[in-house]
């Protein structure tokens, strides 16, 4: 069994970006720039939101933090998110989900200029990613094919089961895994699917995205697999100072006996979901007359 070190692998990339972005500077271009909109004071918001300014800054990236209230109308939420369509020095602009109730999350994703869409998450960018054309993949998806690749996980021809099948993880990293390039055999199991255990247990590869700890287990897992883990549960944990811990989708200490190649929670897919907002960010600033002098 080998640990597949997403903090490590994230750590790395982020001094690859911090490289470029001094090439960028030293050519008279401006750095490359994030903004992200937070309604309301959601505590796990809060905390990605933060992550996610700290990494910015630690790639050399400008980023600029915008709070709404959570009595905010989403006609004005709205408005910002044109306002700052429309800015020429920003190049990527994420809104923080979950939103307030009254608020339509696809309404705001439908609103963000494709064109920053650093998050992935506008139908443009989705269907030029299935269609297997340039656009701006999810996070965690992109995350994951990253981890495969820099670890050089064989994925032609390979059987993979992907546990879950929602919009930001399941469906687009099936398809990622079966474009031309990756070659692997996908198959999709939820929550209405027979015999999971059986169909997962065929698999060289895993991906548990889920969303219910431990869900996976030993005897779903075949010897010799691979098993990304792609949850994140907050558990009660009264033996711990913040009284809670992350669980994955795997049952970790029984699974990973069993596995030529595991990732961990945390340490695992959570660090590359964060680094790959960042490559989508670097990728809009260099998109064709993005690159803009220094003013």
């Amino acid at each position: 069994m080998n640990i597949i070190d997403g903090k490590k692998t994230a750590a790395e990339i982020r001094s690859e970006i911090a490289e470029a972005v001094k090439e960028i500077k030293n050519s008279g271009h401006r750095v490359p720039h994030l903004a992200a909109i937070l309604v309301g004071n959601d505590g796990g918001s809060e905390t990605y939101v933060s992550h996610k300014v700290k990494d910015c800054e630690e790639v050399g990236f400008r980023s600029t933090l915008i709070r709404m209230p959570a009595t905010v109308s989403e006609d004005v939420l709205l408005g910002k998110v044109r306002e700052l369509n429309g800015d020429p020095e920003l190049d990527g602009l994420i809104v923080q989900l979950p939103l307030p109730d009254h608020i339509s999350e696809d309404k705001v994703i439908e609103t963000i200029s494709p064109d920053k869409d650093v998050d992935g998450f506008h139908p443009v960018n989705v269907g030029r990613m299935a269609a297997g054309l340039p656009s701006f993949v999810s996070a965690t998806p992109a995350g994951i094919m990253e981890l495969l690749k820099r670890y050089n996980i064989p994925l032609k021809g390979a059987e993979c089961v992907v546990v879950g099948r929602s919009n930001i993880v399941g469906r687009p990293v099936s398809i990622l895994l079966s474009q031309k390039g990756a070659d692997a055999t996908v198959t999709v199991v939820h929550s209405r699917t027979r015999n999971i255990a059986e169909i997962v247990r065929r698999a060289d590869i895993i991906i548990a995205a889920i969303g219910q700890p431990g869900f996976i287990t030993a005897d779903m897992v075949k010897e010799g697999a691979v098993v990304i883990d792609v949850g994140t549960t907050r558990v009660d944990a009264p033996d711990t100072k913040a009284g809670w811990r992350l669980k994955g989708d795997v049952d970790f200490e029984k699974v990973a006996p069993r596995c030529s190649w595991i990732t961990p929670v945390p340490g695992g897919v959570g660090p590359m979901t964060r680094v790959s907002l960042l490559l989508n960010t670097l990728q809009a600033c260099r998109a064709q007359g993005k690159l803009m002098p220094v003013k």
